[in-house]
């Protein structure tokens, strides 16, 4: 069953019934909708030598007339061809001044060039949603490996909660510096401290002779470059290699300590790997014993090194390697590169870390000080609170000493009223002594406050300072 067009596709296939005349769409979406239209069999669409044309089908022409679709179970019937707008051909004087039928002659927008035009607008950073979030994901994968992105930046594009969300950010000048070559000597004539405690173990850093001597001049070219950049070097256990599964948690064969920042080195020699010929004693154990394996692969040292890094926040890599394409000495500079960039970034933590700490003792003290302040109030509340008991319990005890004074006035002289006039005295000095009015008001005096008593108005923090 087919459906019946909205307005939009409806609005498109009138303009291509027009012969798609220009200044019509502001975008080109209406390529998208023609698209759609050609699907349903309603129109044509072609490229041809760079320019995208439209015309309408008998399906199409059938639509416009009638709002529907032919019947299919109706004889075919031919409608007549609409005239579409002649465009006379170039002559030798210039180009034509008739624009084609379906919009001028521009070069089509690739997506790579919709995206960056895009990201340009939206301040480097859009969020693509709906049905095509899977297209764009390849879209920005594509792109990024285009020429057209800047040379200065980069393309990023990750999956989010909306959608995909891709971003054109700068990369980092440290990427795009020009580093110099580290030379490494031929020969070895003054090994560095590091590099002479490692000749004297018997085999040093578990390598093959073949890789020992090329292996001692590349460390040594690395050593002094490094401390030629104010960084520090000691040895570590040198006369072992770490196992390959172990490679980041064996102890290191070297340490470079970069602005207060420890990076460990590991000295690996690679393998290659070949296939196991099995022995006539390895087939018989197997046959014999349902726990014997025969291996599958052999694996002899080769002459490729590889430095492993261990410590503070990568930038480049942790692992260097000789290669097919670069060997370790070609590699030597962005190792150098990445021990300072390292050691910077420990720097910076540092520098955060005495920020953080100080901006988090000034709200501890701004607490504290706060507290103090809610303390003295609440001191003030309660003594106001008790003179306000003592005083309603004064003026109770009066009302009652007014009465007993007038019964007493009644009473005959004699040892009885006596008695009761030295009780009623004595009530009154002591109610006198109790009422607030009596004593005088001011304001009360703020004890010392304790840290128990200024732990209820520090809102969780503690009262013995910032770390606790």
């Amino acid at each position: 069953m087919r459906h019946k067009l909205n307005e939009r596709q409806l609005a498109v296939l009138r303009w291509v019934g027009k012969g798609c005349p220009d200044g019509i769409w502001d975008s080109n979406t209406h390529k998208t909708s023609c698209q759609a239209l050609q699907n349903r069999g309603l129109v044509k669409v072609s490229r041809r030598g760079g320019q995208w044309n439209a015309v309408l089908t008998d399906t199409g022409r059938h639509y416009l007339a009638h709002g529907t679709y032919p019947d299919q179970n109706a004889p075919a019937r031919k409608l007549p061809m609409p005239r579409l707008p002649r465009v006379p051909a170039p002559t030798s004087s210039g180009p034509a001044t008739t624009s084609p039928p379906c919009g001028p002659s521009q070069p089509r927008k690739t997506f790579t060039h919709q995206l960056l035009e895009e990201l340009e607008a939206a301040g480097g950073r859009i969020v693509k949603s709906g049905p095509d979030t899977d297209a764009w994901y390849r879209r920005a994968s594509l792109a990024s490996r285009s020429e057209r992105i800047p040379k200065t930046k980069e393309l990023h594009w990750y999956r989010c909660r909306e959608g995909v969300e891709i971003k054109l950010v700068d990369i980092p000048a440290w990427r795009l510096a020009v580093l110099e070559q580290v030379v490494v000597s031929a020969r070895l004539t003054r090994p560095h401290p590091v590099v002479q405690a490692i000749q004297k173990v018997r085999h040093p850093l578990g390598l093959t002779k073949p890789v020992q001597q090329r292996t001692l001049r590349l460390l040594h070219a690395l050593l002094t470059t490094v401390e030629a950049d104010g960084h520090t070097c000691r040895p570590g256990v040198v006369d072992a290699a770490p196992l390959p599964y172990r490679r980041l948690s064996a102890r290191p064969h070297f340490t470079i300590t970069a602005q207060g920042q420890t990076v460990e080195f590991r000295v690996l020699q690679e393998k290659d790997r070949s296939e196991h010929i099995p022995t006539d004693k390895e087939r018989a154990e197997a046959k014999k014993y349902s726990w014997a394996r025969i291996p599958r692969f052999d694996y002899t040292p080769s002459e490729r090194l590889r430095l492993v890094l261990s410590g503070g926040q990568p930038h480049r890599a942790s692992e260097w390697a000789d290669s097919s394409g670069r060997s370790l000495e070609d590699q030597l500079a962005e190792i150098v590169q990445e021990i300072g960039l390292r050691g910077q970034a420990a720097e910076r933590k540092r520098q955060a870390d005495l920020e953080a700490a100080r901006q988090q003792r000034l709200r501890w003290e701004a607490a504290m000080a706060e507290a103090r302040d809610r303390y003295a109030e609440a001191y003030r509340v309660k003594q106001l609170e008790s003179q306000h008991a003592d005083w309603r319990h004064a003026t109770r005890l009066g009302d009652y000493l007014e009465a007993a004074r007038a019964h007493v006035a009644s009473l005959p002289p004699g040892s009885t009223r006596t008695q009761a006039e030295e009780w009623v005295e004595w009530a009154m000095r002591h109610v006198a002594r109790g009422n607030p009015l009596a004593r005088g008001l001011r304001l009360p005096d703020i004890p010392e406050q304790r840290a128990e008593d200024l732990k209820p108005f520090l809102g969780g923090l503690s009262p013995y300072g910032p770390r606790y």
